[in-house]
């Protein structure tokens, strides 16, 4: 792998990382985290009864019963706090449940059910319930060691650590409790979310290939992808269950290429629905790999990710601007911090090559092509939806010619077209829609805020 090297039609460019679909299968399940943490606790209980049995074993080898007995006593002071949080903590447990369900409910009803993901993936809520069960599995698992025996001196084990790590783990699930619910309440935050929404997206602008040396003066992007290349001569179709493509295997598709002699083009772009038939791959120069040399060369899910997916983040932030100018949550405030970071976005890529990338052997002989958005495919995505829907908003209004100004201003001449066709497509919108000539005149003003 370390031998696949990557190149642009004006330059090197880094090589993106691999996606680990055992990774994501773990980040996007609930059941690891707990199951782990019980496995971790179950084990650290069989540790503290083993140094228990071994306390009581020398005191009494020492002949100090007196302090067997004084641990005793200890002992039995702790099993009552110990009852208590083994009854308490599945309550306690039903109580955090419940508030999870309630939140993930509110946000998908009122911004999009593509934000479930974020709960999904929070770390702080799965490491609160992993620490709630094991701590009830630790109360359990600690009053099993409690003996009936009352002589010291007959006395084999006295769950002193026991108790303790248990009241460790009581004070470490309150903290949990009050982290977990400030970090509930932020992200039942529509500006929480659509700040995280876009972080991760300028995390895959981040991880996308770049070239070395600034940025070279953008080109035509609506070329052909197979310029420079040999003829096609086939292609390889997909095999597999249905879903979405959400990674390319950079590396294994150069070493099959590389060791065929030819070069391959993906077809379908990542966040693309396949299906088991589906054109994968076009073979230039020669004939096709083996399935067996091009196996596990994708991964593909039920929905898309964020790994190498550039138009993902603007899919969502449109959705949630979708969303809130619907009649049934008629928010246009939301739907203007949603443009706020869909400026943000395109601003960031507005001088960046987006061109197909082309990945090289270590010989620097292209064997791998695969598409990347083009420019005005994302200015459609960002805009399209949201302007047909925001000609009866003028706060929305407002703020998209706002958008417009600003992005004009911003990315290169070659870049200004699509701004300016869904500028003026906006301004028509506007026309046809609003009847009166002053809130038309109103309507058209560009205002960052909307309406203050």
């Amino acid at each position: 792998m370390s031998d696949v090297t990557i190149t642009q039609r004006r330059g090197k460019v880094r090589r993106p990382r691999m996606l680990s679909p055992l990774r994501e299968h773990l980040r996007d399940t609930f059941w690891f985290a707990p199951t782990a943490a019980m496995v971790l606790v179950w084990l650290v209980w069989m540790l503290a009864a083993a140094l228990d049995g071994v306390i009581v074993e020398s005191l009494q080898d020492s002949g100090d019963y007196d302090a067997v007995k004084d641990l005793m006593s200890v002992a039995d002071d702790a099993k009552t706090v110990v009852t208590t949080i083994s009854s308490a903590m599945m309550t306690f447990i039903g109580v955090v449940f419940s508030i999870s369900l309630v939140a993930v409910q509110m946000a998908s009803g009122q911004q999009t059910p593509r934000v479930v993901r974020l709960f999904v993936r929070s770390r702080i809520t799965k490491a609160t319930f992993a620490v709630f069960l094991a701590t009830f599995l630790l109360s359990l698992l600690v009053l099993t060691s409690f003996e009936s025996e009352e002589d010291p001196r007959l006395v084999t084990m006295v769950p002193f650590l026991e108790a303790l790590l248990t009241l460790v783990l009581v004070g470490l699930s309150l903290l949990l409790f009050v982290m977990y619910v400030n970090s509930t309440l932020r992200m039942l935050r529509v500006g929480h979310v659509i700040d995280r929404v876009t972080a991760e997206a300028f995390r895959v602008v981040a991880r996308m290939p770049y070239v070395e040396g600034g940025s070279p003066a953008l080109g035509p992007e609506e070329g052909d992808p197979a310029e420079g290349l040999a003829p096609e001569t086939g292609r390889v179709a997909y095999r597999g269950r249905a879903g979405v493509l959400r990674d390319v295997n950079i590396a294994r598709l150069v070493h099959a290429a590389r060791r065929q002699g030819v070069v391959l083009r993906v077809l379908p772009g990542i966040g693309d629905f396949v299906v088991p038939g589906t054109p994968l791959l076009a073979v230039h120069g020669g004939a096709a790999p083996s399935q067996r040399a091009l196996g596990r060369c994708v991964s593909v899910g039920v929905e898309r990710t964020f790994h190498q997916d550039l138009g993902f983040g603007l899919r969502v932030l449109a959705d949630i601007a979708l969303r809130a100018l619907s009649p049934a949550v008629n928010d246009p405030t939301t739907a203007v911090q949603s443009l706020d970071r869909i400026v943000q976005f395109l601003a960031a890529l507005g001088r960046r090559p987006l061109v197909e990338l082309r990945y090289t052997d270590r010989g620097g002989a292209v064997r791998l092509v695969q598409p990347v958005p083009r420019w005005d495919e994302l200015v459609d995505l960002a805009f399209t939806e949201i302007r047909t829907c925001a000609t009866g908003s003028p706060q929305v209004v407002r703020r998209m010619f706002a958008a417009f100004d600003d992005l004009l201003a911003l990315v290169p001449e070659e870049r200004r077209a699509p701004l300016l066709r869904h500028r003026e497509l906006l301004l028509q919108g506007v026309e046809r829609t609003v009847p009166t000539s002053a809130d038309r005149t109103f309507a058209l003003r560009p205002d960052r805020q909307g309406i203050g």
